[in-house]
């Protein structure tokens, strides 16, 4: 509990797990945690956060404990482009990408990471599960 702050781990549902606070979470990083022997990667996405399981659906890599980037996509007159800026992780171990903010593999959208709740209280973050 931080100075001035009336709120308690107590005062929390059971299902909601502290990760960091707000301020240590800056644009474009992400935090890790453990639940339980799940792992947890929190993304920061311009002031929106994401949480992702850290398993790749590929062969169980650390799904998110590799580059944040974009994606290139190619326009209907030939146009490569390049979006989703800092919204794409990729799993270090075979390079497959995912959308942080759904959890959707960029190549397939039906094999996905499992998504969690982000919670924000009293400038801290709280994953929920």
């Amino acid at each position: 509990m931080s100075e001035g702050d009336n709120t308690t781990d107590a005062d929390l549902p059971d299902d909601h797990h502290f990760v960091v606070a707000v301020e240590e979470l800056p644009p474009g990083e992400r935090a890790m945690i453990d639940l339980d022997g799940l792992e947890v990667g929190v993304f920061n996405v311009d002031g929106e956060f994401y949480a992702l399981a850290n398993y790749c659906v590929h062969q169980g890599g650390p799904g998110c404990g590799g580059r944040i980037s974009g994606r290139v996509t190619e326009t209907e007159d030939g146009k490569l482009t390049y979006d989703k800026r800092g919204e794409v992780v990729c799993c270090p171990w075979h390079g497959w990408e995912y959308d942080i903010t759904t959890g959707e593999h960029l190549a397939d959208p039906s094999m996905k990471l499992p998504t969690f709740d982000v919670v924000e209280r009293d400038g801290n973050l709280y994953v929920v599960r």
